[in-house]
């Protein structure tokens, strides 16, 4: 056997055991000594195998360190298409987002739907060490009443990590809040009256149809594409009809797409805005997850607004955990207002997590998180992609995240993801079917994933499950 029909051989048998996840994506594969000696071939035959897997896409060398799985796997199923335009609405799915959400929340389940990262994600010991050092040191303070904008020192440490977003601005134009909805519900109330009209991604985060309900908002959804983001055409179709008040979109990493839209793309979106003078409410929740060579790539919206047209939200729910409920929102000129709404409803948020947070991120430990959390999350990602590719029905769509921990998968037509839903609950697993991230019928036949779960046995268990009742689904169906 000549040496490049071993070298092959050698490829193949690798690439094979990696489709096995003998070697998941982001792990390092044996060293060219080791598969050297335990082949008995020479180092020169391996490198030519490890070439020939590099060519293929499917390892990546790292300097002085070896050869790794590449952390984007090698997927042949399609991106979602994009949806339609419809007319403006009320909100008609509280009560079947709250029914959904009521389902997925009975304990034992696996939840593939809740937008959750693991604990295991969580930096839960280094919160504990801090909360303890507050209530111990700092009983008065952190016993007593926080009202707007907040605690400064945290309000200082909030200004420093949105310098990686791009945007600059002073710890006197943040203010804290319960959360980035709790940022939500009061740019739109300070923007927005009972009966006017918003725009939003479709399909859009089910939070903003609930608020929108809430507050009696119209909504009208722009198309969004999965790889570019929300279309501008659409858009200007839309202001062009109707009057628009405000827009709500998440620029990095949206939810459920996971898209994140160029920078010039932004700007172009920004100068739709001022066309139509149309205020814009900037959701960046999942923003410092975007994977790290995509950093400085992506931007907040925020960072090319010129004449304060945005509003910037965010908060700490998807990094370091849901529970502390800390956000913040950067208003510029609707400020004044925003802290009289707090003053006069929430007054902050709660005083003993708003300084052990501070205290942590002062500690300089976030940012190597950060860097731990986005390298689970991009295995994760990919394991979950390649078993949806495997265990789902033929016609499958899913989209390529360039970050975060939830990925959104199209069934073919005939699947109806509510039925799915409950199937999946009867089995022990929630899922998040399409109908809750929409006003309109178009996405019955998708789901969103929650990547967020440590990758093991019973992960993927859940997810060929899944796919054996989906494609039950579709077989019946025909």
């Amino acid at each position: 056997m000549t040496n490049l029909l071993l070298y092959q051989r050698i490829a193949q048998q690798l690439a094979e055991d990696i489709r096995r996840g003998v070697y998941r994506p982001g792990e390092r594969v044996p060293s060219v000594r080791k598969m050297s000696r335990q082949l008995s071939v020479s180092h020169a035959t391996v490198l030519q195998a490890y070439a020939n897997l590099e060519d293929q896409g499917m390892i990546r060398a790292r300097p002085q360190s070896g050869f790794y799985v590449h952390q984007t796997p090698v997927l042949t199923a399609p991106t979602p298409d994009i949806a339609q335009v419809e007319r403006p609405t009320l909100v008609t799915r509280g009560s079947i987002i709250n029914q959904v959400l009521g389902e997925s929340r009975r304990e034992g389940l696996i939840p593939l739907g809740a937008a959750v990262p693991h604990v295991d994600y969580l930096p839960v010991r280094a919160l504990h060490q801090q909360l303890a050092k507050v209530t111990r040191f700092q009983s008065p303070r952190a016993f007593s009443y926080m009202f707007s904008p907040g605690y400064e020192p945290l309000r200082r440490q909030v200004a420093i990590r949105m310098r990686d977003a791009g945007v600059v601005v002073d710890p006197d134009e943040i203010v804290i809040t319960h959360g980035c909805v709790d940022a939500l519900q009061m740019a739109l109330r300070v923007l927005t009256k009972p009966g006017d009209l918003i725009a939003a991604e479709s399909p859009t985060y089910y939070g903003l149809l609930q608020l929108a309900d809430l507050l009696g908002l119209k909504v009208i959804e722009i198309p969004s594409d999965p790889d570019t983001g929300m279309s501008l055409e659409a858009l200007q179709l839309a202001a062009g009809q109707w009057p628009i008040k405000a827009l709500v979109l998440t620029a990095r990493l949206s939810n459920p797409l996971g898209v994140s839209m160029p920078d010039h793309r932004q700007k172009q979106l920004l100068g739709l805005a001022a066309r139509f003078d149309i205020q814009i409410v900037e959701d960046d929740i999942y923003g410092e997850l975007m994977f790290d060579q995509d950093q400085d790539q992506y931007k907040a919206l925020k960072s090319n607004d010129k004449d304060g047209r945005v509003i910037y939200c965010s908060s700490f729910s998807k990094t370091l955990s849901p529970g502390v409920r800390i956000g913040w929102i950067v208003a510029g000129r609707h400020q004044p207002e925003i802290e009289r709404l707090q003053t006069f409803s929430t007054h902050s948020a709660c005083s003993v997590t708003q300084m052990a947070v501070a205290a942590y991120l002062e500690n300089g430990g976030y940012d190597r998180h950060l860097r731990a959390i986005r390298q689970e999350y991009r295995k994760n990602l990919s394991a979950f992609q390649l078993a949806v590719q495997r265990y789902f029905p033929e016609g499958t769509q899913m989209t390529r995240p360039k970050g975060n921990f939830i990925l959104w998968v199209s069934l073919p037509v005939r699947v109806n993801t509510q039925e799915l839903h409950v199937q999946a609950l009867a089995q022990g697993i929630s899922i998040a079917p399409g109908l809750i991230f929409s006003n309109t019928e178009q996405f019955n036949h998708c789901i969103r994933l929650n990547c967020g779960l440590r990758w093991n046995h019973e992960t993927e268990w859940a997810l060929r499950t899944l796919g054996q009742l989906a494609s039950e689904l579709c077989r019946d169906a025909q």
